[in-house]
């Protein structure tokens, strides 16, 4: 699903307006009708409805979706905000036509508001501002949007909770975004409803598909995206019947200093659960009883060092490479690290320390070998990218640096988005708050190996081994609850994930 910005989604309007053809205020009617099924659908008759509706295309949506309540018994209680006595086309239009229906509370603010009692069985509908924002609200307005969040009373938006912009909130004033606890948006999603910092305003949100033209969304240019389930299982490869282990590549795994062995433990889990035909974890002296006896199909190999990863490995017999899950720090740890990856002939991923090391040695930046995925939560991205005051912000930089090192980078968390050389953005929709636990992030690498080990390309590896990876939080928070999920109920989860996405597809050959 592309997410295009707030000035395409204007010109989405027209075009449609022009190519369908339909009259601008009967759209405005069929986005009505679904805003006000979605709301009869949440909040029955006992709610009191106020609606707070501005002068603009997102006001008249407002009035209109009063007029529809108001015949389905609700009772409806309108302020339509026309401080500068100039309402759009539209809005006149359904100001009009709300009031002929006459069973509506209705009163038009010039200058002063005289607000309502608002109390836990009233229902806002929040018209005053839509996608087309681009300045923080300030004096009236935002004195409204205060008295509304101070209220007990739900909120539903339209479109976009009034005071957000859909893009870049960098400079905005929080205080004065409505918090909404459902937002309906029309058609798609916008991009600054994927971002952290905007879940208390956004809240839950609802795409309303109001049969806006897809030709125009299919040729719209846009760097953002989120990937939808049909697209992961086209990615897939289905296994042939004379396939062997041979087929399925071999990968290698360094990870696991002395007291992190489980680092690598999970990631070897995950990396046999995902696929691969060989898999072999290069992990320090001290740690290969233990590897050898929890994970006994890979082959385990020894480092020169008791304690950590000391000196590099021959690569000529693996198909990919991951380096990083509880690899540790040290100084020899790090120039074997560096000499292991300059050159490196397969594709690799890199995280956790091994990150972590590129954030202490910025220098060494320049010298990482083209085409590697690296996996950073948060803290390691900024030990990247410097602090930033937001997502967008971090977003931006992150793609700076994606085109700057000619690397794929999953920033890791809720909707984990994989960013490409070229400036694309995927955003991932499966997983949950249960997969916020030690090692959730060693799984991802393990699948990561796997794929690249079977001859995913980067990208493909990046989107499908997110995806799958929180599509088996799901499958393990479904059994266990979020709140007792570990990585290793998300390792034991890959297999029914593999299973949900394969399903359909022909057992030897391509559909």
């Amino acid at each position: 699903m592309k997410i295009i910005s707030s000035t395409q989604l204007k010109e989405l309007d027209k075009y449609t307006i022009a190519k369908e053809p339909v009259a601008s205020i009967d759209l405005m009617e069929r986005a009505a009708e679904e805003l006000t099924r979605a709301i009869t659908h949440r909040w029955d008759t006992s709610f009191h409805i106020v609606v707070f509706a501005g002068p603009g295309n997102n006001g008249g949506d407002a009035l209109a979706v009063a007029r529809m309540l108001s015949k389905q018994n609700y009772h409806v209680e309108v302020f339509l905000f026309n401080t500068k006595g100039k309402l759009s086309e539209e809005c006149q239009t359904n100001l009009e036509r709300l009031k002929e229906c006459g069973s509506v509370y209705f009163t038009e603010v010039s200058t002063q508001f005289d607000p309502p009692v608002l109390t836990e069985r009233h229902l806002v509908v929040d018209g005053l501002f839509g996608s087309g924002l681009n300045k923080p609200l300030n004096g009236g307005f935002a004195a409204v949007v205060k008295y509304i969040n101070a209220s007990k009373a739900q909120v539903v938006a339209i479109d976009v909770p009034s005071g957000l912009m859909c893009e870049d909130n960098t400079y905005n004033i929080r205080q004065n975004m409505i918090h909404a606890d459902v937002t309906l948006s029309i058609q798609l999603p916008k991009l600054s409803f994927l971002f952290p910092e905007n879940e208390d305003i956004v809240g839950e949100w609802q795409l309303l598909d109001i049969q806006l033209k897809k030709d125009f969304i299919d040729t719209a240019q846009s760097p953002y995206y989120i990937t939808e389930e049909e697209e992961i299982r086209s990615l897939i490869k289905p296994r042939k019947r004379f396939a062997h282990k041979g087929t399925f590549g071999h990968a290698l795994l360094i990870a696991g200093s002395y007291g992190m062995a489980g680092a690598s433990i999970l990631s070897a889990r995950a990396c046999l659960r995902s696929g691969v035909g060989l898999l072999t974890v290069h992990v320090p002296i001290h740690n290969h009883d233990l590897l050898q006896t929890t994970v006994p199909e890979a082959i385990v190999q020894t480092d020169i060092h008791d304690h950590y990863f000391a000196e590099p490995v021959d690569t000529d017999r693996y198909q990919a490479i991951a380096i990083g899950p509880g690899l540790g720090q040290e100084e020899d740890t790090a120039l074997a690290m560096m000499e292991q990856i300059q050159g490196c002939p397969v594709p690799l991923v890199l995280d956790a320390d091994a990150i972590n090391i590129f954030g202490t040695h910025r220098n060494w930046l320049s010298r990482m070998p083209k085409r590697c995925i690296l996996t950073p939560h948060l803290k390691e991205l900024e030990r990247l990218i410097g602090k930033c005051m937001d997502t967008y912000e971090r977003l931006t930089k992150t793609k700076e640096l994606a085109a700057y090192l000619q690397s794929y980078i999953i920033i890791k968390g809720s909707w984990s988005t994989v960013v490409t050389p070229e400036g694309n953005c995927y955003f991932n929709p499966t997983g949950n708050p249960g997969m916020a636990t030690a090692g959730s992030g060693d799984v991802l690498t393990g699948i990561l190996a796997a794929l690249l080990a079977q001859g995913y390309t980067q990208e493909d590896a990046c989107r499908l081994g997110v995806y799958v990876h929180g599509l088996a939080g799901d499958i393990a928070a479904e059994e266990k609850g979020e709140i007792g999920t570990t990585s290793s109920d998300l390792i034991d989860a890959l297999p029914a994930a593999w299973k949900k996405l394969t399903e359909t597809k022909g057992r030897f050959t391509k559909e």
